[in-house]
């Protein structure tokens, strides 16, 4: 069974997977070796569509999308429990920002590619992440085998020397990105947010982004006091500020937006930006309030789902994700019928590739096969009333045991290659930074 697993990663061919389930009927899916979804019939009209080289019985299985989690800080998997239930602005400068500052290239290497393995074995096969040596998180997504897009997180603090460094610092990102050539791997800008960033900071990362054609990844209106403070200070809201200084885009993803109201979701509808919603990590920071879906979705604007960081999460679980984010809808908004099972599962696939601009998000001819295997033989998957209600409400990332990013296997049958070195090497650069960092005081 194992020379069997091997070859399956090592295999760059056409893939048929035989008799799944999408959408309540079972269908073939042909894959070609380009990656892509050239074939999907129920009637076996996909099995002509390429000479397969590697069959997957699939009768057991729900296929979904491949799920895309647009707002990481993904080697904080290194921090995971380091610091919990504290107060948000204690956790960050008595434990968080101080652990960060000792942060290596290496750490960063072994903390996405823990990262990676963690979204694999849940089914996320693309991610937005936003960090610091982000060529290194680069280095390790593209042996992971699955998509991202890097920001450095841009922080002037409004003095002028440092806006300089951090300009130098994207420059010097998105040229490295770009010269990598591979097409899962993508440069975004980060500013980080309006009360770090400044007017001139935000503005030049807007046109950077422009003359680039590369995407804003940014925190907007996390909190009361965020907006309280934008308002006192500029004489406006986080949403028009940025849109003043040419933030809002249909290439921005903005996380959390807990505190917009109906004209700022108004005006992200209007400019085709991107909300991401992160309702785990906004429970357990108390940030006082639910993204309004209700009014973003009204509007027209696009939403998606992230997990945020590990040290905030504390997991990056996009199945679990999903029905936290349908769950605190509800009971924020105080509204059964928001955010239904459907639409949970919709978010979390097709949002997110929207607004990364990674292909339909959709299991469709034509879109990229990013394809996640869920195995029916579960509790969670048992019984099937309603796919879309045990896939949002019943179960979490346990549920999946095959993962296929544009075509590549990177999980097959629960086996993700090189596991255990890659826990042993996290595990050790947590343990060293956290000995640096205590040696350091």
């Amino acid at each position: 069974m194992r020379e069997i697993i091997d070859d399956i990663f090592d295999i760059e061919g056409s893939v048929l997977i035989t008799g799944v389930l999408v959408g309540g009927k079972q269908v073939d899916i042909a894959i070609s070796e380009a990656g892509t979804i050239v074939g999907i019939d129920e009637k076996n009209g996909a099995r002509d569509a390429v000479e397969a080289e590697i069959v997957v019985d699939g009768s057991e299985s729900i296929a979904i999308p491949g799920l895309v989690n647009t707002h990481t800080h993904a080697a904080m998997t290194l921090l995971r429990g380091y610091a919990d239930d504290m107060p948000l602005q204690d956790w960050l400068t008595q434990k968080i920002w101080p652990l960060e500052a000792h942060l290596t290239g290496d750490d960063v290497y072994w903390g996405t590619k823990l990262a990676c393995l963690e979204m694999i074995r849940s089914g996320t096969t693309a991610f937005n992440d936003m960090y610091f040596f982000m060529d290194r998180a680069a280095e390790a997504t593209d042996e992971m085998g699955i998509r991202g897009t890097f920001a450095h997180g841009f922080i002037d603090l409004s003095m002028e020397e440092k806006r300089e460094a951090e300009i130098k610092a994207t420059e010097t990102l998105v040229s490295h990105i770009k010269g990598l050539g591979n097409p899962r791997l993508t440069a975004a800008v980060g500013p980080h947010a309006v009360y770090t960033v400044s007017p001139d900071g935000l503005s030049w990362c807007a046109g950077y982004a422009k003359e680039q054609d590369i995407g804003i990844h940014i925190h907007v209106s996390e909190t009361e006091k965020e907006v309280v403070d934008c308002v006192a200070q500029y004489g406006k809201r986080p949403p028009a500020l940025l849109d003043e200084c040419g933030c809002l885009t249909p290439r921005t993803v903005a996380a959390h937006c807990c505190w917009l109201d109906e004209a700022d979701c108004r005006l992200f509808a209007e400019r085709g930006a991107h909300a991401s919603h992160n309702p785990a990590s906004n429970m357990k920071l108390a940030v006082g309030r639910a993204m309004p879906y209700h009014h973003l979705k009204d509007a027209g604007a696009n939403v998606c789902l992230g997990t945020d960081g590990c040290a905030s999460n504390n997991n990056l679980d996009m199945l679990e994700e999903m029905k936290i984010a349908a769950l605190l809808q509800k009971f924020s908004w105080n509204t059964q019928t928001l955010l239904p099972a459907g639409e949970a599962i919709g978010i979390a696939t097709a949002g997110g590739a929207r607004a990364l601009g990674i292909g339909p998000g959709t299991l469709t001819v034509g879109a990229p096969a990013d394809i996640v295997l869920i195995d029916r033989r579960k509790a969670c998957t048992t019984p099937l009333h309603n796919t879309d209600s045990n896939l949002a409400y019943a179960c979490n990332g346990s549920a999946v045991h095959t993962v296929l990013c544009s075509g590549r296997f990177v999980m097959y049958d629960r086996v993700v290659p090189g596991e255990a070195a890659i826990l042993k090497g996290a595990a050790q650069a947590a343990a060293a930074l956290v000995q640096r960092a205590e040696e350091a005081e």
